[in-house]
């Protein structure tokens, strides 16, 4: 079992970032230690850049690496760890929120995110959870649960909060605090 002590916590937010009203934006101010990994693009991500951002920060940790990834930042995780192996071996564990669903999300004039692919569904190397919302446009409740089964993450129902994100105006996110320490009880490194 971890505690935040023990492990280097990385927020990646999606397209857009988090905003002021964004629970991870919550968390930052809530747990000072918490870092955020600033990429230089939010509104046009591609993924060599994003991906390599990821892998500075990760490398840079002084500890074992917890990520907290949101919506975009999910689709990014999830490649990143099939494709940067030695740095995935900082990563103790990742905590995915809204995942967003790259084999049916469609962005118009295919402005969205560039190089990310589809979704993998293999066990991811590290522990991990998925929490999703019933009523997320960005991917079906049922589609984030077979993620979850996929990757071998435990799964925590976001109820009707949509995408998980600003619009949900979750504030610190009481619910998503109590599955966070839900996956760190299971870390070991």
């Amino acid at each position: 079992m971890q505690t935040l002590s023990h492990v280097s916590v990385l927020i990646h937010p999606g397209l857009g970032g988090a905003g002021a009203d964004h629970w991870q934006t919550h968390w930052e101010q809530a747990f000072p230690d918490f870092v955020r990994v600033q990429q230089a693009d939010w509104d046009r991500p591609v993924y060599d850049v994003w991906a390599a951002k990821l892998t500075e920060y990760v490398n840079q940790a002084t500890k074992p690496v917890v990520l907290v990834p949101h919506s975009a930042g999910t689709s990014l995780v999830m490649k990143w760890s099939f494709d940067q192996p030695e740095a995935v071996k900082k990563v103790a564990g990742v905590f995915f929120v809204a995942p967003s669903d790259r084999d049916r999300w469609k962005t118009p004039g295919g402005a969205g995110p560039q190089g990310f692919g589809g979704m993998i569904l293999k066990r991811l190397p590290y522990p991990s959870a998925v929490v999703a919302g019933r009523d997320d446009d960005r991917v079906t409740f049922d589609r984030a649960q077979a993620f979850a089964q996929a990757w071998g993450s435990l799964f925590f129902d976001g109820g009707m909060h949509g995408h998980l994100g600003s619009a949900a105006k979750l504030g610190v996110w009481p619910a998503g605090l109590v599955y966070f320490g839900q996956l760190l009880a299971t870390l070991r490194t």
